[in-house]
């Protein structure tokens, strides 16, 4: 069985029917390919391109014989994004109600994540009650990461009372078992949205909204690829960040949230 292909078709709301119509093939040739056998190479292509995956994502090439076998590390994309914002939402709804063993998010603001989904905190309780654990990592609003970060992309004060903003959808989530929020005050290079072994990376370029950046989708293939090397970035920044205590947080000095 193609697991790869099952799973990409699932993310994006695909059934094989209409990857049939696309392909311009019978429907029974897409469960053959569902089923393991490998696609003429056109068809591969076509496959591959709208579903907006490496076609070696979805059919890896047999490694050298004799040889050392080659990393994930390539083939671990499983789609780019020109930016966040072209996200399909039933993306991140259908990677949020599938995880099973994790959720971890890294992000300043995170706005769009609550704004887009304002049942966002109900379903992340919903999966930490199935024994999901979920770790929500914000910025610091009081710190020097979200001042820098707010002048350089021009807005000021403005991100810190996004993160405030934000943090209040989040805030029947601690007390709930599974469920943990932090601040962090670090550089950010990177938001990050993993999802057991899918995880979306929303790198940040100089100046601009993360909304605006590109977007790409990884699946882990092994310890050795770009997946493992930004899931340890984000424990790295968990271990440094604090607990998200509400009652004990002091009120901006920089205007109304």
């Amino acid at each position: 069985m193609n697991e790869r292909l099952h799973s990409v078709l699932a993310q994006r709301g695909l059934s094989p029917e209409s990857l049939a119509a696309v392909c311009e093939v019978d429907p029974k040739t897409v469960g053959r390919w569902l089923g393991g056998r490998v696609p003429h190479p056109r068809h591969r292509f076509r496959v591959a391109q709208h579903l907006r995956v490496e076609e070696l994502f979805l059919w890896p090439s047999p490694g050298p014989s004799g040889g050392q076998p080659s990393t994930g590390a390539g083939l671990e994309l499983v789609g780019t994004f020109q930016n966040r914002a072209s996200v399909p939402r039933d993306m991140w709804l259908s990677l949020l109600t599938g995880a099973q063993e994790q959720i971890s998010v890294l992000v300043f603001s995170g706005t769009f994540f609550a704004q887009s989904n304002p049942h966002v905190a109900k379903m992340l309780a919903e999966r930490a009650a199935d024994g999901v654990r979920v770790r929500l990592c914000f910025g610091e609003p009081n710190g020097r990461a979200a001042a820098i970060r707010g002048r350089e992309e021009g807005i000021g004060d403005t991100l810190a009372a996004k993160i405030r903003a934000s943090l209040t959808y989040y805030r029947p989530l601690l007390s709930e078992k599974g469920c943990e929020v932090k601040l962090h005050d670090t550089t950010l290079y990177t938001s990050m949205f993993r999802y057991d072994d899918d995880l979306l990376v929303n790198p940040h370029i100089w100046g601009q909204p993360a909304s605006a950046n590109p977007l790409l989708h990884l699946k882990r293939v092994d310890a050795a690829g770009w997946f493992d090397n930004y899931a340890r970035s984000f424990d790295a920044v968990w271990a440094t960040s604090r607990p998200w205590t509400p009652e004990q947080e002091r009120p901006s000095s920089h205007g109304q949230d």
